[in-house]
C-alpha cells in the first residue's frame, strides 16, 4: 500500500478532526470511538485494530489519538 487510505488531521479550532478515507470525508471525530465507527460504516469490521497501523491510518500534523482543540 503506497500510503495510508485513512487520514486523521490535527483537531480543528473547535476540537475534533475531519476524518477522510481515500479523499472522502467520513465525519468529524472527537474520539477514537468516532473514528472506529466511521471505519465500520465503510466496511472495516476490525477497525479498532487499525488505528495504530500506519499502513491504514495516518495521523497528520498532530499527536495520534488527540482530538482536543489547541
Amino acid at each position: 500500500m503506497a500510503s495510508a487510505p485513512v487520514v486523521v488531521p490535527p483537531p480543528l479550532g473547535t476540537g475534533g478532526g475531519r476524518v477522510t478515507a481515500r479523499g472522502q470525508i467520513l465525519g468529524l471525530a472527537h474520539s477514537d470511538g468516532d473514528v472506529v465507527e466511521f471505519l465500520r460504516r465503510v466496511g472495516l469490521e476490525d477497525a479498532e485494530g487499525l488505528l495504530d497501523d500506519p499502513s491504514w491510518v495516518k495521523w497528520r500534523g498532530g499527536r495520534a489519538h488527540h482530538y482536543e482543540a489547541a
